[in-house]
């Protein structure tokens, strides 16, 4: 089954882009296919990945409103995973996007259709709540929230999780949150410190275990058009990658586990069946409490 992720913050300078490049990178290195959405008209994630943004013949903007296959849109990437490429051409899709019928659903209608292959869909939002950040957050299963440990991040993590649970009420009632990243992290920093330990005291285990600290290998290696992983395996940075995917493989283990023991639970047709007598001969009980 294709889980997809969207990494999201409505606060910019928080480390999505690094986040999803490093997280695609190291969760293809563990085993899987991965497929790198990115949505970001900067195109940064495609540039992170040696991917050349303005010389690609066709990017997400064709995907989504020329109807291009996925298959002519990906690029294969340094790191084992493929990438949908964005440009400049991405904000005039999304006042394209704001005349479609059925505008908040183009993404996910498409990878319903064509990424069923993939193991994962990493999807790296833009710094606003667009209509491309709402597409992505339909689409998604899970929603992994990097943010970095300061005051006003806080601010713009409370205002991301009312959209969150808006996007549920509405259009995704699916939608979760994976768990909230600490970015950036130095914990020589007493306000980091206090922010990390009021992240860990409201949100208990949404909070990943995983830190991913401040590292010069992580703002050098996209210039190099390298995940950190293939840049330099050995920094903190790309280590403390790599602890993620493990953790988050992890996580989706269990709740696989978890599913698959309540199903096992579930009576059958025939179970169901030989039970109908007991509720004939309780039928003259008060039931209302059950109601």
């Amino acid at each position: 089954m294709t889980r997809v992720i969207a990494v999201a913050n409505q606060k910019g300078g928080v480390g999505k882009t690094t986040t999803s490049v490093n997280l695609s990178a190291s969760l293809a290195m563990s085993g899987g296919r991965v497929l790198l959405v990115d949505l970001d008209p900067q195109g940064n994630a495609t540039m992170g990945t040696g991917v050349d943004k303005n010389g690609v013949e066709n990017t997400i903007y064709e995907w989504l409103l020329e109807d291009a296959p996925l298959s002519q849109v990906v690029q294969k990437c340094n790191g084992s995973f493929e990438l949908v490429p964005s440009n400049l051409d991405l904000t005039a899709a999304e006042v394209s996007l704001m005349q479609m019928a059925e505008r908040e659903y183009q993404i996910r209608n498409r990878l319903q259709k064509e990424a069923t292959e993939y193991e994962y869909v990493i999807i790296d939002c833009p710094p606003s709540l667009s209509i491309l950040t709402v597409n992505a957050l339909i689409a998604a299963d899970g929603v992994l929230i990097p943010m970095q440990c300061e005051y006003y991040a806080l601010e713009g993590l409370s205002a991301l999780l009312d959209t969150i649970e808006g996007i549920k009420s509405h259009s995704n009632a699916e939608l979760k949150v994976e768990g909230i990243l600490r970015t950036m992290y130095d914990p020589r920093n007493g306000l980091t410190r206090d922010v990390s330990r009021q992240l860990i005291q409201y949100f208990s285990d949404q909070v990943f275990r995983t830190v991913i600290p401040r590292n010069v290998r992580l703002a050098e290696a996209p210039s190099h058009g390298l995940p950190a992983i293939l840049y330099d395996r050995a920094s903190r940075g790309a280590v403390a990658y790599m602890a993620l995917a493990g953790e988050l493989r992890q996580k989706h283990e269990r709740e696989a586990r978890l599913m698959s023991h309540q199903n096992s639970e579930l009576p059958t047709a025939n179970e169901s069946a030989d039970s109908e007598p007991n509720t004939e001969v309780r039928s003259d009980l008060n039931t209302d409490r059950d109601l």
